[in-house]
C-alpha cells in the first residue's frame, strides 16, 4: 500500500528549520477526507496551527512543508481560547470541547475559566493522537494515526498505536469499517473480525 501515513506525534519542519509537531490531524466526516494537517510548536500549547495539504512536501519520517518558519506563523490558528467566568457547566461549552481548565484568581473571590477549543472549518473534526476506537463489543486500542490515498486525500485506514489489545506490530483498520469520528472512533465490526483483518504492507518510511 503506497499511501502516506500522517503519524501523530512526528515532527514537523519548514523549509528553515523546525517548526513543531503534528498534534492532530483535520477531517471531513462526511467525504471521509483529511484537509488539514495541525502542527503545534513544542511545548507551547494553543499555538497549533492550520496546515492546509498543499503546504506538505512530504511525511517520510518526518512532516516537511513548503514554507518558511515566518510563514507557517503566520497560518491560521487551530484553536481559540476564551476566558468565562468559573463555572462547572463551562457557560454553554461542550465538557468535551474543554481542553485544559485552570483557575487563575483575578482577586478575592474572582475566578475566571481558561477554556481552549479547536478552531476547525465548518464541519470538519480533528482526531488526535490516543482517541479511543471501540469495536461493537467494546474498546480495541487507541488512534496512532491515518492511511491516506495520496491521489484524492481521502482516508483509507486507521492505524492502532502499539499496545492494542492483540499485540500485533501493526493494525490497519479499513475506512469502510468506521461509523463515527469524534471524541471516540466507533466501528461496524466486532474485536474479532478486527483481529481477523488481513496484514496490509505499511510504507514505514512515512511519518
Amino acid at each position: 500500500m503506497g499511501e502516506p501515513q500522517f503519524t501523530i506525534g512526528v515532527s514537523a519542519r519548514c523549509s528553515d528549520g523546525e517548526c513543531g509537531e503534528v498534534s492532530r490531524v483535520v477531517i471531513d466526516p462526511v467525504a471521509r477526507k483529511l484537509t488539514h494537517i495541525v502542527v503545534e510548536p513544542k511545548h507551547r500549547q494553543g499555538l497549533g496551527r492550520l496546515v492546509p495539504l498543499d503546504l506538505i512536501d512530504s511525511s517520510k519520517g518526518e512532516l516537511t512543508l513548503r514554507c518558511t518558519v515566518d510563514e507557517f506563523q503566520r497560518l491560521e490558528l487551530a484553536e481559540e481560547t476564551d476566558f468565562l467566568p468559573g463555572t462547572i457547566d463551562y457557560q454553554g461549552y461542550d465538557s468535551e470541547r474543554v481542553w485544559s481548565l485552570p483557575y487563575l484568581a483575578l482577586g478575592p473571590g474572582s475566578t475566571t475559566l481558561p477554556v481552549t477549543y479547536d478552531k476547525l472549518p465548518l464541519g470538519e473534526v480533528a482526531v488526535r493522537r490516543g482517541v479511543p476506537v471501540h469495536a461493537t463489543d467494546g474498546e480495541i486500542g487507541k488512534v496512532q494515526g491515518l492511511v491516506i490515498d495520496a491521489g484524492d486525500h481521502h482516508v483509507t485506514h486507521v492505524l492502532l498505536q502499539e499496545g492494542h489489545l492483540w499485540g500485533r506490530e501493526e493494525v490497519a483498520i479499513p475506512i469502510s469499517a468506521v461509523v463515527d469520528f469524534g471524541p471516540e472512533i466507533r466501528l461496524s465490526i466486532t474485536k474479532q473480525e478486527v483481529e481477523d483483518l488481513p496484514s496490509v504492507d505499511l510504507d514505514h518510511s512515512d511519518g
